[in-house]
């Protein structure tokens, strides 16, 4: 049987995109350009991290790449294709992995529950598969790669806010989409969580809010008192902290401290989190936010990955445009 590997089981490349549409940059695309070619140029990793694959328009957005890549170019293969955003987690294939074998989990895509529909993003999965010439399977139901999370030991967390919020799969219950998980990935049990962040524009997505980082074992960000974010976070701890493992035991839960408000020239909050990092083969590359929490947070994410170094890098400039460094990646596993 298929089944998702973690995060931490080896890579064989990651996938990523350029941003290019100002309409979903509306601080300008310069500075999350800048941000994303510098977490491909720490995940590649000098060639001793893993493969990027990135998604551009053309040879006009290749060349701009380039320069921003620098050296680093080296270890990116680039792919013209029309697509919407950046998105690569939500719009891409989930893959999944058997003895010797890997495969590609493909699902309806409906733009985050329809509030962000982009010409190119519903044909991104079957790119990607066609390009990795990868089998897959395609399954009927709504489900965006960032929705989820696994310890590759049996246990997926995901969120009632965003699997049954209503409007990506207002015909299925807890259950069904239970049993669909179960089928679709290869785990054993699921741990459900209830909101995540405040003006998250994709729904509460786990990879927002709590991250595993070994077997058993999940991190999640505890809330200074002024935190706008406080309710959800603590509700978070505490059904973190009751939860199980497939195999029965209590959830080993480790904290960081949250970022706190973070706004974008607007003055608007904005779902600014350390638990949206991206782990690479040789880097872990962590959302930092340039306020105070940030070395703590950094470094409480290292004594998590001991054989992997592990680099803060700007990330307010990408959650302008609604997620961080792992909402724009998707790893290829290998074998």
């Amino acid at each position: 049987m298929f089944s998702m590997p973690a995060e931490w089981a080896p890579h064989d490349a990651v996938w990523t995109a350029w941003p290019h549409d100002p309409e979903q940059w509306l601080e300008g695309t310069d500075d999350p350009q800048r941000a994303l070619m510098a977490m491909c140029a720490a995940i590649s990793d000098g060639g001793k991290g893993e493969r990027v694959e990135l998604l551009v328009r053309d040879a006009t957005d290749e060349a701009a790449a380039r320069e921003l890549l620098g050296k680093a170019a080296a270890h990116v293969r680039f792919h013209h294709l029309r697509y919407g955003d950046v998105w690569l987690r939500d719009t891409g294939p989930i893959f999944v992995t058997r003895e010797g074998e890997v495969s590609a989990a493909r699902f309806r895509f409906d733009g985050w529950g329809g509030k962000y529909l982009m010409p190119g993003d519903t044909e991104v999965a079957a790119y990607v598969m066609s390009a990795t010439k990868m089998r897959g399977a395609a399954f009927d139901f709504v489900l965006e790669g960032g929705a989820i999370e696994v310890d590759g030991d049996g246990t997926l967390l995901t969120t009632k806010q965003c699997l049954l919020g209503g409007a990506r799969n207002p015909g299925l219950d807890e259950g069904a989409l239970e049993d669909r998980l179960r089928w679709a990935l290869g785990v054993d049990h699921i741990v459900w969580l209830d909101q995540g962040l405040q003006n998250d524009h994709t729904d509460g997505h786990i990879d927002t809010i709590a991250r595993f980082v070994a077997p058993g074992v999940v991190m999640c960000m505890e809330a200074a008192p002024s935190d706008p974010n406080r309710d959800a976070l603590d509700a978070i701890l505490r059904d973190l902290r009751a939860a199980r493992t497939a195999g029965g035991e209590k959830l080993e839960v480790i904290t960081v401290p949250s970022p706190g408000a973070v706004t974008d020239r607007a003055g608007n909050l904005m779902p600014a989190s350390y638990m949206n990092f991206y782990i690479g083969n040789t880097v872990v590359a962590v959302p930092t936010y340039g306020v105070g929490p940030d070395e703590a947070a950094v470094d409480a994410i290292a004594r998590m990955f001991p054989g992997r170094r592990v680099v803060g890098l700007p990330g307010k400039e990408v959650v302008v445009g609604g997620g961080a460094f792992h909402c724009c990646t998707q790893q290829q596993p290998r074998v």
